[in-house]
């Protein structure tokens, strides 16, 4: 047995050998672990920031190929005409790691609003990651429109026109830019007008030099002013005739008329060259015993026309066919107009029914809500002078619209038959549901009751003979007669017209702007008042048109009117829903409509 000796001064030490090892090798593990996790947790911290990044590359691709094709839509001349032609498919946007494709297309009737649908779906990444937008949108509809806040003054020039001290504008209102040089505010303010609704302007606040136009009257506009919108399209003659166009084909072949006045008219007998003739229908409205919505037509009327020799003299201005807006011409204003023998059976007028006008839009496979159209290839007259009517105005019992490819001259109120509200402006209620559109490719305005009175001095002018010539009369020219229109006796050649004078209509106007005729720029006192201290126009409804018209002209110092009419203007909210019947718009905006908007991923 051998015995183990410790030297002295020398410790011993204990070793239990396999204890080492394996804590070394579970610390290894678990830091291999870790690290794996910490590798795996980053790995997929970057895949995740990848396709975050991707995803909202592709939604923001989606959204850049929506605004592509709202801006496309907005430039065009007549949207239902591109989707007719196939140009609803937009060319593909790269944007280097992402890029889109987008489609514009018809997707339904609202009422009689058309809505479309544009879907867009963005692309990014590999594999790609892809979002849709999906929106559903419609042309905005407009209060008051213009293209330009000016009236003609001649051939190639034109001035601002003003609104001004106690002037309450109670409708949306829109602008387009005047490309003016210098660079002025494209609205004309004199004093503390109210705006109550929103204000679109075509132009920027600011000039190139940076001065702000509008600084000294923000204040005025409580229901917001905004700026660089898009043009509305009405000064674009492209974009009036194909709208005409498809408003006429789609008429009942019944209810488009093209005028044959063939009254014998001697023009040389009143002024030679300052008259002129032409062909037109005469519109009379009513509502009959039974409650039914009437309107009574007599085609073939002749108009005789009177035009000032005078530039300085006169604001009766329309748009040069062709000029888009920038050149102008004196035109024939309403003096008074003939209708054919009634006892003829072949030129009676005739009445119908408003239900009978109704017709359908159709546009791919979808079919709009029926309203009332009438066509006229040549102008037309809204009056009547005759006392049997059930009402001395002109009721509009139904959805109608009526287009002209002339002019439309207005002679007595206009009002549509239900509902009213309580308040002052007295707008048809949102339930009422009669409405009238009036479309003109010239003009549309209230006549001058004064051209037809028995004088031949100024302020009025000798109307002619009460029976027209009856040279050369045979069955196809039969003998016509004066008719009147506004209020007075029966055959009556002094007429009047109601004051206030009330237009409740949806009136767009190509050819020029909306007015009253005759209002002289010289002097006082050439227009036929009812009262000598100015008449009130009353609009309830909605205005579109390429220039301003001339209503009335005012005292500088008192503000009172000096020949024709103070402006009331309201708008009637109906029409801002689509209740018209016809797509007649001209507006350059497209908005969603409600709850149109969607955006997912592809699949979802």
């Amino acid at each position: 047995m051998s015995t183990l000796y410790q030297l002295p001064g020398i410790e011993r030490r204990v070793t239990k050998k396999g204890f080492v090892l394996p804590l070394v090798m579970v610390a290894l593990i678990i830091l291999s672990v870790l690290a794996v996790g910490t590798m795996m947790t980053s790995y997929h911290s970057r895949i995740d920031a990848v396709k975050v990044k991707a995803q909202t590359e592709a939604m923001l691709a989606a959204e850049a190929g929506y605004e592509e094709a709202v801006f496309w839509m907005c430039q065009q001349t007549d949207i239902l005409g591109a989707l007719q032609n196939g140009e609803g498919d937009r060319p593909a946007l790269n944007f280097g790691s992402s890029g889109c494709v987008a489609e514009v297309s018809f997707r339904e009737f609202l009422g009689a609003r058309p809505v479309f649908q544009i879907t867009s779906m963005g692309t990014s990444g590999r594999p790609a990651f892809m979002r849709v937008v999906d929106v559903s949108v419609m042309q905005e509809t407009a209060g008051w429109a213009m293209g330009a806040c000016r009236v003609p003054t001649g051939s190639s020039s034109s001035s601002g026109v003003y609104f001004k001290t106690g002037e309450i504008v109670d409708l949306p209102l829109h602008i387009n830019k005047a490309n003016d040089s210098p660079d002025e505010r494209d609205i004309w303010i004199n004093g503390n007008p109210q705006f109550l609704r929103r204000v679109e302007m075509g132009e920027t606040r600011r000039t190139s030099g940076g001065s702000d136009k509008y600084s000294s009257v923000m204040l005025l506009f409580e229901g917001g002013i905004y700026f660089e919108q898009p043009d509305i399209r009405i000064a674009d003659e492209a974009a009036v005739i194909s709208k005409v166009n498809r408003f006429r084909d789609s008429t009942a072949l019944s209810f488009r008329f093209a005028p044959q006045g063939r009254a014998c008219l001697d023009i040389s007998a009143t002024s030679g060259a300052q008259f002129e003739r032409s062909d037109a229908v005469q519109l009379e409205f009513f509502v009959d015993a039974a409650g039914i919505g009437k309107v009574r037509i007599t085609n073939h009327c002749t108009i005789l026309g009177y035009r000032r020799n005078s530039d300085s003299k006169t604001y009766d201005y329309s748009v040069v066919p062709g000029s888009n807006g920038s050149q102008f011409q004196r035109y024939y204003i309403y003096a008074y107009h003939y209708a054919p023998d009634s006892s003829d059976p072949n030129y009676a007028p005739r009445t119908y029914s408003v239900a009978e006008t109704y017709v359908s839009q159709q546009f791919a496979g979808y079919t709009s809500e029926p309203g009332g159209q009438i066509y006229i290839d040549g102008d037309v007259i809204i009056g009547s002078g005759d006392p049997n009517l059930l009402d001395d105005d002109m009721i509009v019992k139904g959805k109608l619209t009526v287009v002209a490819s002339g002019d439309i001259w207005i002679g007595d109120n206009v009002i549509v038959d239900g509902s009213h509200t309580a308040d002052a402006n007295c707008v048809p209620t949102a339930d009422n549901p009669n409405v009238l559109g009036l479309i003109a490719q010239g003009v549309v305005k209230v006549v001058d009751p004064g051209m037809s009175s028995n004088s031949t001095g100024s302020p009025n002018y000798y109307r002619g003979p009460a029976v027209a010539s009856v040279a050369d009369i045979n069955a196809s020219n039969p003998r016509h007669y004066y008719k009147p229109i506004g209020n007075g006796t029966p055959d009556s050649n002094d007429r009047t017209l109601p004051d206030p004078t009330i237009i409740e209509a949806a009136i767009t106007v190509g050819g020029g702007g909306f007015g009253a005729e005759n209002v002289l720029r010289s002097s006082y006192g050439d227009r036929k008042e009812f009262s000598d201290s100015g008449d009130v126009l009353i609009v309830r409804g909605s205005l579109t048109e390429v220039v301003r018209g001339v209503v009335g002209v005012f005292s500088s110092s008192t503000g009172a009117v000096l020949d024709g009419y103070e402006k009331n203007y309201y708008i009637d909210n109906r029409l801002m829903t689509g209740i018209l019947p016809a797509d007649i718009w001209f507006t350059g905006k497209y908005i969603p409509s409600p709850a149109g908007w969607h955006d997912h991923p592809v699949g979802e």
